[in-house]
């Protein structure tokens, strides 16, 4: 029989960084509103008590949130702190520490004043370094995309390196590392080459990991887990680990809704994770159903119910069981606060109700039962929109905790990637993995 992959252990991390929230794509695009932004920023403490980040490092529940008064940002989580059960909340300034640490061509410049063509790094109204680039005629490596990598791979850092403090595993048992973020690393001759998941291995120690990074825009992670999981079984690899870093491109994506809306820019957090998967045995953590994989294939083209019938209703009837028999399902978990001041609704509580839908149509639920479907089988929506972050990878360690507990037997994580974004193909991507205990 082959043997099973588990899931072993987890962490997912955020960096409060306010004062890189003006390098995000949106921002700088729209330097007119530069100082109504800085003035809509956050403090390290209020990032810390807004209740969904402390569910995000685990020191709330996702269903807190459900009893929660809004705005939740109106309403701070008491006796907060930066530590969680399955992560933290790093400052600004030990994230400047870490830039510089993990920076291998000087770009990061400590306590310097930028010289023409570098990017102050500010905290607060003062300078407290710069940021070069590393070729003069080369797009590819100008700073504001340099900063947006190396941001990339000390998030990453940051996330695999609390993981392996949090479990004491030695990091040369780990020997493969996969690479999960939507950057594109590169210089003007390829510019997606990549491997930012060596990179990353390289900073943690992982001195015997071979690496890879896996594409898909929002579904990699997803993605990440299926071939990790398949390395495993194969007998290829022990240890894998599925790590990204955050977006700094998406840094107050949605800025201009929430000053229309007189919110706090709540998008000024990075948001890393690290997943750690090894063969399944007796109670490591819960399994991944590989003989279950939801895919998407060209076929499904762009109609919701078959997207979701191939992603939901295949693994379903391979594991001949029905929608509800699934415990909780896992979608793009974004946070609303973030989402509905511009105009995005509250896109879990919407992909939940399609969900139900399906399940309407195969027969399985009542029309009457959508409306409190999220409820009983979702999420309300916690993560950065961080893109890849947020498609259900944020529930997992949630997952493990309770699955251990004994209190979920079973749980799907399903993603979507827009691929269309790239201007190749109006298609999308996607792809689930159901955990059992």
């Amino acid at each position: 029989m082959t043997r099973r992959a588990a899931i072993v252990a987890s962490s997912f991390v955020l960096e409060h960084v306010p004062d890189l929230v003006r390098y995000g794509s949106k921002p700088g695009r729209e330097p007119q509103q530069l100082d109504a932004l800085l003035g809509a920023l956050r403090t390290f403490d209020q990032a810390v008590a807004y209740a969904p980040n402390q569910v995000f490092v685990g020191a709330l529940t996702p269903e807190d949130l459900w009893t929660r008064p809004r705005n939740w940002w109106e309403h701070p989580v008491e006796g907060a702190t930066p530590e969680g059960a399955h992560g933290d909340v790093m400052s600004q300034a030990a994230f400047y520490e870490l830039l510089a640490e993990v920076d291998r061509f000087d770009l990061v410049k400590p306590k310097s004043e930028p010289e023409p063509g570098e990017l102050p790094l500010f905290e607060g109204d003062e300078i407290a370094g710069a940021f070069a680039g590393d070729h003069d005629s080369d797009e590819s490596l100008a700073p504001n995309v340099l900063l947006e990598n190396l941001a990339i791979k000390a998030s990453g850092v940051h996330a695999l390196r609390d993981l392996l403090s949090r479990t004491g595993l030695d990091p040369s048992s780990i020997t493969h590392a996969i690479g999960c973020g939507e950057e594109a690393v590169g210089d003007r001759y390829q510019r997606g080459g990549g491997n930012v998941a060596k990179a990353i291995a390289e900073e943690c120690g992982l001195a015997r990991a071979s690496a890879i990074d896996v594409k898909s825009f929002c579904a990699a992670p997803v993605h990440a887990l299926v071939v990790a999981t398949a390395l495993i079984e194969a007998g290829i690899e022990e240890r894998v680990v599925v790590v990204a870093g955050g977006s700094l491109g998406k840094l107050g994506m949605k800025f201009e809704g929430a000053l229309a809306k007189g919110f706090p820019v709540l998008e000024d957090v990075l948001a890393g994770m690290a997943v750690l998967l090894e063969p399944a045995g007796g109670s490591n953590g819960p399994i991944v159903r590989s003989d279950a994989v939801g895919r998407m294939p060209v076929e499904a083209g762009g109609a919701p119910l078959a997207q979701l019938e191939a992603l939901v209703g295949g693994p379903l009837d391979a594991l001949h069981i029905e929608l509800t028999d699934v415990g909780t399902y896992a979608t793009e978990i974004h946070n609303p606060e973030i989402t509905e001041p511009q105009g995005g609704g509250d896109v879990p509580d919407r992909n939940y109700k399609m969900l139900a839908g399906l399940g309407v149509v195969r027969g399985e639920l009542e029309r009457t039962d959508i409306p409190g479907f999220a409820r009983a089988h979702g999420l309300p929506g916690f993560s950065p929109t961080q893109g890849h972050i947020a498609s259900a990878a944020p529930w997992i360690p949630h997952a493990i905790a309770r699955m251990r507990a004994g209190d979920l037997h079973r749980t799907m994580l399903m993603a979507k990637g827009s691929l269309f974004l790239g201007r190749l193909t109006r298609l999308w991507d996607g792809v689930s993995v159901t955990l059992e205990a």
